[in-house]
């Protein structure tokens, strides 16, 4: 049985969270604060963490981010505000997901089955697919490492996957609904602007070769020597 962990500090959504969860059989905790939800990971696993961006105490950029330094769980983020500044800094401090409230609990439910099913480990691809490069940037898939002029760097989890696909895809136009469809791994029907927040972080990354991923207007983008 898959286990959630919600920290939202408004009930009614926590109830409504666990009543769609436990009915496609997740076994759900739910907390009031963010420092709640930290000390829990330290103690269990968990499959899921659903984390509201407000709480009192430790917000859930704050949870996140202290989470991720100890155990690498999946977090999709729930906010008010769905400012671009809110979907970057997600993003950077390693959340997989961000839906804004409203919400309808179905998609959510949606976006959880698929978080889980792309953070299970991959099979390991063969050695001759192991390397792709691009100008000075190498991605090593055995190692999961990237290298800029051969030294590693840091990237997020949906930084390398969007990186790895325009490398893999060299030299073709790759649009933003492909790039969501294999990203986040559904027919993403949000706002399409959440590629180029990510390309942004990314292309920042990788300093001297940013512009080794192509903006094609109107379409998407295409990774090019």
């Amino acid at each position: 049985m898959p286990k959630m962990l919600i920290a939202d500090d408004e009930q009614n959504i926590c109830d409504m969270i666990r009543r769609y969860a436990e009915r496609d059989g997740f076994e759900v905790t739910a907390v009031e604060d963010g420092s709640e939800a930290v000390e829990l990971c330290r103690k269990e696993d968990y499959d899921i963490l659903i984390l509201d961006v407000m709480m009192p105490d430790t917000d859930g950029f704050t949870a996140c981010r202290k989470i991720k330094e100890f155990k690498d769980i999946p977090v999709l983020m729930l906010s008010a505000r769905g400012t671009e500044y809110d979907k970057l800094f997600g993003f950077e401090v390693g959340v997989d997901d961000y839906v804004t409230k409203p919400f309808s609990p179905k998609e959510l439910m949606a976006r959880v089955k698929v978080i889980i099913k792309r953070h299970a480990a991959p099979a390991s691809p063969k050695k001759k697919d192991a390397v792709f490069t691009c100008q000075g940037v190498e991605v090593d898939t055995l190692g999961h490492i990237v290298r800029i002029d051969g030294k590693p760097t840091d990237l997020t989890a949906k930084e390398y996957s969007i990186l790895l696909y325009l490398i893999r895809n060299k030299g073709i136009v790759l649009t933003r609904e492909q790039i969501l469809n294999e990203v986040w791994g559904y027919d993403y029907f949000g706002d399409d602007r959440t590629v180029d927040w990510q390309i942004k972080l990314l292309r920042n990354k990788l300093g001297a070769y940013r512009d080794c991923i192509h903006t094609v207007r109107g379409v998407g983008y295409k990774c090019e020597e």
